[in-house]
């Protein structure tokens, strides 16, 4: 565990619970390669603000990594609505490129 991920678990152990947090610590451990780690926080980012077009990318890519494919188009396709609806179009953009590689392998499998 590298010094930033402890240091957000010390203040996500005193209750200062944000999306933001969520994120950051979801994307430590992504960084890290602990996927499984990763995803629960970045659903919790979601839980507390929907609107979180860099949580929606990051836990598809995720959910892809840790090979859920299905679940992983599933995140990509709700970011993309909510990224275009908040005028995110570079998120939306981004989402839409690994939506599109998820679709291609899924129908070469």
């Amino acid at each position: 565990m590298n010094d930033r991920i402890e240091a957000f678990l010390t203040m996500l152990a005193r209750g200062q619970d944000s999306a933001m947090l969520r994120f950051s610590l979801g994307n430590e451990y992504y960084g890290q390669g602990e996927l499984t780690e990763a995803i629960p926080h970045l659903r919790a980012a979601l839980e507390l603000d929907r609107n979180y077009s860099a949580a929606w990318k990051l836990l598809g890519r995720a959910l892809n990594d840790t090979g859920d494919a299905s679940e992983a188009m599933s995140i990509f396709e709700e970011g993309i609505r909510i990224a275009t609806n908040n005028g995110d179009r570079q998120a939306a953009k981004e989402m839409t490129v690994f939506l599109k590689r998820l679709r291609r392998q899924m129908d070469l499998l």
